[in-house]
């Protein structure tokens, strides 16, 4: 009877935890866009998400299972991050405000495949230069410690934009064709 118990403890932590990771996905596909991905996995979603209810509900009357469902939903939502954090999907720019005017600091980053805008920029104690920044996700700390390496003092600002049209670098990176060190 224990030993029952003990796998009907893990079954729905396990299965709470895959729900959970499914839903986080899910939710991140949806906001990018990706809507038949999306609507493919909340299909098999909401199967997993019965059927780990389904136990709970069927067995009330013990509390260990109401536990590991909570718990299985915590360590799913992290589960779910970590993997959202491996799949990186999208975009991110990064707006750089730098100090060291006179480094080739743009050219440098395009040498490395990051398409980069930059200008003259006027701070509270100076000329400065801005830098917009445009990597895909999967790339965005490699591009932080690229700016650092060059620039220690750099201000750096990094947002997600909703739609990207147009410019010759995103063609590239469509085409494969992107270089990243």
């Amino acid at each position: 009877m224990l030993q029952n118990s003990i796998i009907m403890v893990f079954i729905i932590l396990i299965i709470n935890i895959v729900y959970v990771s499914f839903f986080t996905i899910r939710m991140i596909l949806t906001l990018k866009g990706y809507r038949y991905i999306a609507a493919f996995v909340s299909m098999i979603e909401i199967i997993i998400y019965v059927v780990g209810l389904g136990l709970v509900l069927d067995n009330l009357n013990h509390i260990q299972n109401i536990i590991a469902y909570a718990v299985g939903y915590g360590i799913g939502v992290i589960v779910g991050m970590k993997l959202e954090e491996k799949l990186a999907l999208g975009y991110i720019t990064v707006n750089v405000i730098t100090k060291e005017y006179d480094k080739d600091l743009p050219k440098q980053l395009r040498a490395s495949g990051y398409g980069v805008t930059s200008w003259a920029a006027n701070g509270l104690e100076g000329d400065r230069m801005a830098l917009q920044i445009l990597t895909p996700r999967k790339y965005e700390l490699k591009l932080y410690q690229k700016i650092k390496e060059l620039d220690p003092k750099a201000f750096i600002i990094a947002y997600e934009p909703k739609t990207i049209y147009g410019g010759f670098w995103v063609k590239s990176v469509k085409k494969g064709k992107l270089k990243h060190e």
